[in-house]
Protein backbone atom coordinates (compact mmCIF):
# COMPACT_ATOMS: atom_id res chain seq x y z
CA UNK A 1 0.00 0.00 0.00
CA UNK A 2 1.14 3.31 -0.76
CA UNK A 3 0.89 6.30 1.46
CA UNK A 4 -1.50 8.85 -0.08
CA UNK A 5 0.02 11.86 1.80
CA UNK A 6 2.34 13.92 -0.31
CA UNK A 7 5.91 14.39 0.75
CA UNK A 8 6.88 17.83 2.03
CA UNK A 9 9.19 19.34 -0.58
CA UNK A 10 10.90 21.78 1.89
CA UNK A 11 13.99 20.45 3.50
CA UNK A 12 14.03 20.03 7.25
CA UNK A 13 15.43 22.95 9.26
CA UNK A 14 18.91 22.42 10.52
CA UNK A 15 19.19 21.91 14.28
CA UNK A 16 19.52 25.15 16.29
CA UNK A 17 22.80 25.56 18.12
CA UNK A 18 22.76 27.27 21.50
CA UNK A 19 24.08 30.87 21.51
CA UNK A 20 27.59 31.27 22.86
CA UNK A 21 27.79 32.70 26.38
CA UNK A 22 28.29 36.51 26.51
CA UNK A 23 31.79 37.80 26.93
CA UNK A 24 32.69 38.58 30.51
CA UNK A 25 32.42 42.25 31.42
CA UNK A 26 35.56 44.23 30.84
CA UNK A 27 37.49 44.93 34.02
CA UNK A 28 36.13 47.94 35.86
CA UNK A 29 38.23 51.06 35.75
CA UNK A 30 39.64 52.12 39.10
CA UNK A 31 37.47 54.75 40.81
CA UNK A 32 38.38 58.28 39.87
CA UNK A 33 40.28 60.11 42.53
CA UNK A 34 38.63 63.17 44.02
CA UNK A 35 39.85 66.40 42.47
CA UNK A 36 42.52 68.09 44.53
CA UNK A 37 41.34 70.70 46.97
CA UNK A 38 41.43 74.18 45.54
CA UNK A 39 44.02 76.53 46.91
CA UNK A 40 42.13 79.64 45.81
CA UNK A 41 39.40 81.27 47.83
CA UNK A 42 35.93 81.73 46.36
CA UNK A 43 33.44 84.10 47.99
CA UNK A 44 30.96 81.88 49.82
CA UNK A 45 27.95 84.01 48.91
CA UNK A 46 28.42 83.57 45.18
CA UNK A 47 29.45 79.92 45.50
CA UNK A 48 26.50 79.10 47.73
CA UNK A 49 24.03 81.01 45.58
CA UNK A 50 25.15 79.30 42.39
CA UNK A 51 25.43 75.85 43.97
CA UNK A 52 22.15 75.89 45.84
CA UNK A 53 20.33 78.07 43.33
CA UNK A 54 18.53 80.09 46.01
CA UNK A 55 18.93 81.66 49.39
CA UNK A 56 17.63 79.85 52.49
CA UNK A 57 14.00 80.47 53.38
CA UNK A 58 14.96 82.02 56.72
CA UNK A 59 17.13 84.63 55.01
CA UNK A 60 14.33 85.37 52.55
CA UNK A 61 11.89 85.88 55.44
CA UNK A 62 14.34 88.14 57.26
CA UNK A 63 14.95 90.20 54.12
CA UNK A 64 11.24 90.66 53.40
CA UNK A 65 10.39 91.55 57.00
CA UNK A 66 13.33 93.96 57.19
CA UNK A 67 12.16 95.65 53.99
CA UNK A 68 8.62 95.98 55.34
CA UNK A 69 9.95 97.32 58.65
CA UNK A 70 12.22 99.74 56.80
CA UNK A 71 9.36 101.12 54.71
CA UNK A 72 7.16 101.59 57.78
CA UNK A 73 10.13 103.11 59.59
CA UNK A 74 10.60 105.61 56.78
CA UNK A 75 6.93 106.54 56.93
CA UNK A 76 7.10 106.92 60.70
CA UNK A 77 10.37 108.85 60.55
CA UNK A 78 8.99 111.29 58.00
CA UNK A 79 5.84 111.63 60.11
CA UNK A 80 7.82 112.41 63.26
CA UNK A 81 10.07 114.75 61.29
CA UNK A 82 7.01 116.59 59.95
CA UNK A 83 5.44 116.84 63.40
CA UNK A 84 8.76 118.07 64.80
CA UNK A 85 8.91 120.75 62.11
CA UNK A 86 5.37 121.85 62.91
CA UNK A 87 5.87 121.80 66.67
CA UNK A 88 9.34 123.33 66.25
CA UNK A 89 10.84 121.04 68.82
CA UNK A 90 14.47 120.18 68.09
CA UNK A 91 14.21 116.98 70.13
CA UNK A 92 11.37 115.71 67.94
CA UNK A 93 13.31 116.58 64.78
CA UNK A 94 16.31 114.60 66.07
CA UNK A 95 14.03 111.69 66.94
CA UNK A 96 12.64 111.77 63.38
CA UNK A 97 16.13 111.79 61.88
CA UNK A 98 17.14 108.85 64.07
CA UNK A 99 14.05 106.93 62.98
CA UNK A 100 14.92 107.62 59.33
CA UNK A 101 18.51 106.42 59.84
CA UNK A 102 17.30 103.25 61.59
CA UNK A 103 14.83 102.59 58.77
CA UNK A 104 17.61 103.05 56.21
CA UNK A 105 19.66 100.41 58.06
CA UNK A 106 16.72 98.02 57.84
CA UNK A 107 16.38 98.60 54.10
CA UNK A 108 20.11 98.17 53.59
CA UNK A 109 20.02 94.88 55.53
CA UNK A 110 17.01 93.74 53.50
CA UNK A 111 18.89 94.33 50.25
CA UNK A 112 22.10 92.76 51.52
CA UNK A 113 20.33 89.69 52.91
CA UNK A 114 18.28 89.25 49.74
CA UNK A 115 21.43 89.31 47.59
CA UNK A 116 23.61 87.52 50.21
CA UNK A 117 26.15 90.34 50.34
CA UNK A 118 28.99 89.76 52.83
CA UNK A 119 28.41 93.12 54.56
CA UNK A 120 24.77 92.21 55.35
CA UNK A 121 25.66 89.75 58.11
CA UNK A 122 27.41 92.24 60.44
CA UNK A 123 24.74 94.83 59.62
CA UNK A 124 21.99 92.39 60.60
CA UNK A 125 23.77 91.52 63.83
CA UNK A 126 24.29 95.21 64.65
CA UNK A 127 20.65 96.09 63.96
CA UNK A 128 19.43 93.20 66.14
CA UNK A 129 21.76 94.19 68.99
CA UNK A 130 20.66 97.81 68.66
CA UNK A 131 17.02 96.67 68.83
CA UNK A 132 17.73 94.81 72.08
CA UNK A 133 19.48 97.84 73.58
CA UNK A 134 16.60 100.16 72.61
CA UNK A 135 14.04 97.76 74.08
CA UNK A 136 15.93 97.57 77.38
CA UNK A 137 16.29 101.37 77.49
CA UNK A 138 12.56 101.82 76.86
CA UNK A 139 11.77 99.56 79.80
CA UNK A 140 14.28 101.30 82.08
CA UNK A 141 13.13 104.79 81.09
CA UNK A 142 9.45 103.85 81.34
CA UNK A 143 8.69 104.50 77.68
CA UNK A 144 6.55 101.42 77.09
CA UNK A 145 5.21 98.26 78.68
CA UNK A 146 7.61 95.53 79.67
CA UNK A 147 5.56 92.88 77.84
CA UNK A 148 5.97 94.50 74.41
CA UNK A 149 9.69 94.98 74.99
CA UNK A 150 10.14 91.36 76.09
CA UNK A 151 8.64 90.37 72.73
CA UNK A 152 11.03 92.74 70.94
CA UNK A 153 14.02 91.29 72.80
CA UNK A 154 12.87 87.74 72.03
CA UNK A 155 12.51 88.49 68.31
CA UNK A 156 15.89 90.24 68.10
CA UNK A 157 17.46 87.42 70.11
CA UNK A 158 16.02 84.84 67.69
CA UNK A 159 17.41 86.84 64.76
CA UNK A 160 20.85 86.91 66.40
CA UNK A 161 20.67 83.18 67.05
CA UNK A 162 19.69 82.47 63.43
CA UNK A 163 22.35 84.73 61.95
CA UNK A 164 25.00 83.03 64.08
CA UNK A 165 24.22 79.52 62.80
CA UNK A 166 27.34 78.13 61.04
CA UNK A 167 25.58 77.56 57.71
CA UNK A 168 24.10 81.06 57.66
CA UNK A 169 27.39 82.68 58.63
CA UNK A 170 29.10 80.74 55.84
CA UNK A 171 26.61 82.11 53.29
CA UNK A 172 27.81 85.60 54.15
CA UNK A 173 31.49 84.61 54.20
CA UNK A 174 31.77 84.46 58.00
CA UNK A 175 32.83 80.87 58.58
Amino acid sequence: MTDPTPVDPTPAAPPVEPAPPPDPAPPAAPPAAAPPASTTWTPPASAAASAAGARPTGITILAVLAAIGGVFGLLGGFGVLFVGGVVSSPAVVVLGLCALAYAALFIAFAYGAWTLKPWAWPLGVAVAIFGIVVAILQVLLGGSSIFSQVISVAIDGAILYYLNQPGIKALFGRA
